[in-house]
């Protein structure tokens, strides 16, 4: 168990405060409309477009990287599982959002990946794919559903979870490899989070 201070982070390393966050009941249903001209729609992905996506969604601005360690072939594993389904919400003929929900846990989904780029934020587009990503958790008949955000991922995130009905239950300090260091990411990633 650590005591209470500060503790250094090594050179090439990042630390970032994990919180996680659960519901375990369906919440009231919202009436929320797609704001016009987006479209939503399941997506069985192709390693290409998940990588466009995850990079143009999370890694440039929130230094998202987890799926970027993956080798090709394990994710393209992950891909093909049945047991997750992928949706987008689309502008002009361009796919602007990932919405990953991961049924591979028994009467659980873990909302694995969630977020918008940059031309639909503001636009009341997250509202609808949250009210998405509720309706077909919940109506896969399980008991818990879950999410974990973190401290370089947007700060807005933690408390869009809590208004959409998941509630924290954990908060963990992660250490890792800065990937922007370690060539996962451009170096140019995430310019609010400084590379030591």
């Amino acid at each position: 168990m650590l005591s209470d201070g500060c503790y250094d982070v090594p050179p090439n390393k990042l630390a970032v405060i994990v919180t996680h966050l659960e519901m375990h009941a369906r919440p009231e249903a919202k009436q929320v409309t797609l704001p016009q001209g987006i479209t939503f729609r399941q997506v069985t992905p192709s390693l290409e477009w998940y990588r466009d996506i995850f990079n143009r969604v999370g890694t440039l601005d929130w230094l998202w990287y987890g799926r970027l360690k993956l080798s090709d072939a394990d994710l393209q594993t992950i891909l093909d599982d049945p047991a997750i389904t992928f949706f987008t919400l689309s502008k002009d003929g361009v796919d602007e959002a990932l919405l990953e929900l991961d049924f591979r846990t028994a009467q659980e989904c873990e909302l694995a990946y969630f977020g918008l780029t940059s031309k639909l934020i503001g636009s009341g587009a997250g509202r609808y794919l949250m009210t998405e990503a509720i309706t077909r958790a919940w109506d896969a008949d399980i008991r818990r559903f879950h999410v974990h955000t973190c401290t370089s991922d947007s700060p807005q995130a933690l408390e869009f979870y809590r208004r959409s009905g998941f509630t924290a239950y954990k908060r963990a300090v992660e250490i890792d490899d800065d990937p922007r260091i370690s060539g996962v990411t451009p170096k140019t990633a995430a310019p609010t989070i400084p590379i030591i």
